[in-house]
């Protein structure tokens, strides 16, 4: 049985995209709960669409964002380091 593992040995798009996604909904139902303020969660339930939405169309708006900031992919991670060999 295969068991997927992601790199952790360095930040790059795909992994800081999933770590906003988790902070964000756990920082919102955090808020929701403590304030009782139930508009906090449908900021989940918008994170959670967009989850979908890159999982059914490929195209997250973070992640094409976080990559114009510089933060290269894992695929460009991996190419640098088989060019230097």
């Amino acid at each position: 049985m295969a068991i997927y593992r992601a790199k952790t040995d360095s930040w790059y798009v795909e992994r800081i995209t999933s770590f906003l996604a988790g902070f964000f909904v756990f920082v919102s139902v955090i808020l929701g709960l403590y304030t009782g303020n139930k508009y906090f969660f449908y900021f989940t339930a918008f994170v959670g669409f967009m989850l979908m939405f890159f999982a059914v169309t490929g195209l997250c708006p973070s992640s094409i964002l976080l990559h114009k900031l510089g933060v290269p992919s894992l695929l460009e991670k991996y190419c640098e380091k088989e060019k230097g060999k």
